[in-house]
């Protein structure tokens, strides 16, 4: 007898997390979770990322009674600060004249929940990302593309933001937003192989 295969949702309106998805075969069900960030006060980086992303699973799963829902999301820390998106272009550019030139760690927390067998796991991906001595001009014509404003830690390592990167240490899709490798692992240990999701 097959296996059950339940619907992949992803509780993430992120295109970049979507299209790592398409890129490894998967076609999740696209649900924002509209959850209200500003409730989680926390200072730790791994247990501000994991437990949000439980929260944004959470909010999707209660729309469902048989799914594999994922929430994910990802801040950057540089110097001891924990920095999510920039909330405007000044932000953004201050940021970076800050961040140029040294070594911040990226985290990413991964909530997925198994709805069918009741089970729950969360995990973080941190990966070390050293940023280039980029100009003062490079930066704000970064900024100018809106790109920035759309990432935690102020960079799309997938779009131009991959010019101002020197070198990654770890897993790169966790720096676009769902690290590939620790998903697969989170699937295993629910009994689910990445293939059964492929299409």
């Amino acid at each position: 007898m097959s296996k059950y295969i339940p619907t992949f949702i992803l509780a993430s309106a992120s295109p970049a997390r979507k299209r790592l998805l398409n890129t490894v075969g998967i076609e999740p069900v696209v649900f924002q979770s509209n959850f209200d960030e500003s409730q989680v006060k926390l200072n730790e980086p791994v247990s501000l990322v994991e437990t949000l992303a439980l929260h944004k699973a959470e909010t999707v799963a209660a729309q469902f009674s048989k799914a594999l829902v994922l929430g994910c999301d990802s801040v950057l820390m540089v110097g001891g600060e924990i920095y999510g998106k920039p909330a405007n272009p000044q932000e953004a550019i201050a940021r970076w004249q800050q961040m140029r030139g040294t070594v911040g760690e990226i985290y990413t927390g991964h909530a997925l929940l198994d709805l069918s067998g009741n089970q729950t796991i969360v995990r973080c991906g941190i990966t070390k990302v050293y940023f280039a001595q980029v100009s003062d001009r490079v930066i704000s014509e970064y900024v100018a593309t809106g790109e920035p404003l759309k990432c935690a830690g102020s960079f799309a390592l997938e779009g131009r933001g991959g010019f101002l990167v020197d070198q990654i240490e770890g897993c790169h899709s966790n720096v676009i937003g769902l690290s590939l490798p620790l998903l697969r692992q989170m699937l295993g240990e629910l009994g689910y192989e990445v293939t059964d999701f492929w299409h």
